[in-house]
């Protein structure tokens, strides 16, 4: 694996890290696009920007430093469009979850200060390359990823431990033989259940930590359900054989039985395994590919803890940008809001299943991403959300509108739904036709980044067999 930068361990905390998103959200966001109070929620996600800079007001080479953080993108969302409702014009967004609009952010962010590094603006975060026309990361910066909930997918898979609380409503356990309370990748809580209890009181304060765990953080904490839908445990963890027990990620404390799973809503793709579905910690099979669920109509949208596997691998940027990169853009770090949580299951899911990918092109690797999570909650999260409304009438639901942010000049901000409008610009593929001569469409722009298509190649054949692509008549639009 690749080492990130080893400044990550000094530059920021899980907590800062958080609570720069939280307040750019509450700040830098409009209300339009956000969840009803009382009603809706949704979820968070950023890219920070973490630099060294020099104190300019002292002279001389030794200069003190500062760090400096700032948020660059961020998204919100929870949706994603059945197959039925795609399109092949590109028009349409696929998946809205909120881990995706970031990265589509930073993907317009990137393609910003690539203008001003041509321009020659010193302010970018680009610099030029060994290869004429390419361009390279600062060596003074690097990128972390902010999530207010675990990612959906195989990292959502969680230990449950019998000695945990569970201080946060629980979705119906009939949700085992009943796939149609499935809301878009995420498990709505039923009307008229156990009620969240107060946020604040000793049960919810009461974090079990462990030692030499940073910022805060316990590797098996439990808030129970929130927008990964746990289901309480039913049964005893000593029915389970050695063999289903070790299909359950981590290991738990000592003396402690698991004696279920934080389930995900996602589901196994064709040509996996699949899950057992047998009741208790058995329920699921760790380690395999997703597809996040839709109301009735399946999505070919793979899980959120899958994409990031891919990005720690292909990087952030895409196939379009690497015509002007000379290698890829790495995260340096991953960080998870306060929801239910396991390390393990979080290094499993977003680098473990890659670990022994190899004979990668020149310049991708296999990253060894820094994972934390930051003990503070989600204004916004389903489970802040619930707490808050108490007794109030009707169903808690997630919101509808997605809202992506992007640290760039012009119409920085956009807020969606069901997909629409955002998607790849017209403007965006023509910024390219200066570098890549004789290509029409958004397909074969991207199949032209030769390096990269080459990586993606050997990722699916060594990893990930199984990923369900769409269809290329997809991609043909211009």
């Amino acid at each position: 694996m690749v080492r990130g930068p080893a400044l990550t361990q000094t530059m920021w905390t899980a907590d800062e890290i958080a609570r720069l998103c939280y307040e750019h959200y509450g700040t830098r966001l409009p209300k339009k696009g956000k969840p009803e109070p009382n009603r809706e929620w949704t979820l968070l996600a950023a890219v920070v920007k973490v630099q060294l800079v020099a104190d300019r007001a002292c002279g001389g080479s030794n200069r003190p430093t500062q760090v400096t953080k700032e948020v660059v993108s961020m998204g919100t969302g929870t949706k994603c469009i059945g197959q039925s409702k795609m399109r092949k014009s590109g028009d349409i967004l696929n998946d809205s979850h909120a881990e995706v609009i970031a990265r589509r952010s930073f993907q317009r962010y990137l393609h910003y200060q690539l203008h001003l590094a041509a321009a020659l603006k010193e302010d970018s975060i680009f610099v030029p390359g060994t290869q004429r026309g390419l361009w390279k990361l600062r060596p003074d910066l690097l990128f972390v990823f902010f999530s207010s909930h675990t990612p959906c997918g195989d990292a959502s898979i969680i230990p449950m431990l019998e000695f945990e609380d569970q201080p946060c409503c629980p979705v119906s356990r009939d949700w085992a033989n009943n796939p149609s309370v499935e809301a878009d990748g995420n498990l709505e809580a039923p009307e008229n259940k156990k009620k969240c209890e107060d946020l604040g009181s000793p049960v919810t304060k009461k974090m079990r930590l462990e030692p030499g765990i940073p910022d805060g953080v316990g590797h098996h904490q439990s808030f129970g359900n929130q927008e990964s839908g746990p289901i309480p445990p039913s049964i005893s963890g000593s029915n389970l054989t050695t063999q289903e027990l070790a299909t359950v990620t981590g290991m738990a404390p000592s003396g402690a039985k698991v004696v279920d799973v934080y389930r995900t809503g996602a589901k196994c793709v064709p040509g996996e395994a699949g899950d057992s579905g047998k009741p208790g910690a058995a329920y699921h099979q760790v380690g395999l590919l997703r597809v996040k669920p839709g109301r009735g109509d399946r999505t070919c949208s793979m899980s959120c803890s899958d994409k990031l596997a891919r990005w720690n691998v292909l990087g952030c940027q895409g196939a379009l940008l690497m015509h002007l990169l000379e290698k890829p853009i790495y995260l340096s770090a991953v960080v998870i809001g306060r929801c239910p949580y396991s390390q393990e299951a979080m290094q499993r899911a977003l680098t473990g299943r890659c670990q022994n990918v190899s004979a990668l092109p020149k310049g991708f690797g296999v990253q060894e991403v820094k994972i934390q999570q930051s003990g503070l909650l989600f204004e916004h999260s389903r489970c802040t959300v619930q707490a808050k409304r108490a007794d109030s009438p009707g169903r808690l639901v997630p919101c509808g509108a997605a809202i992506s942010w992007s640290a760039v000049p012009e119409q920085p901000l956009d807020v969606t739904a069901n997909g629409f409008p955002q998607g790849t610009t017209k403007k965006g593929i023509r910024c390219l036709q200066a570098r890549v001569q004789k290509l029409e469409t958004y397909h074969e722009y991207k199949e032209a980044a030769s390096a990269y298509q080459e990586a993606w190649s050997v990722l699916r054949k060594q990893a990930f067999g199984s990923w369900i692509r769409n269809p290329s008549d997809y991609h043909q639009f211009k």
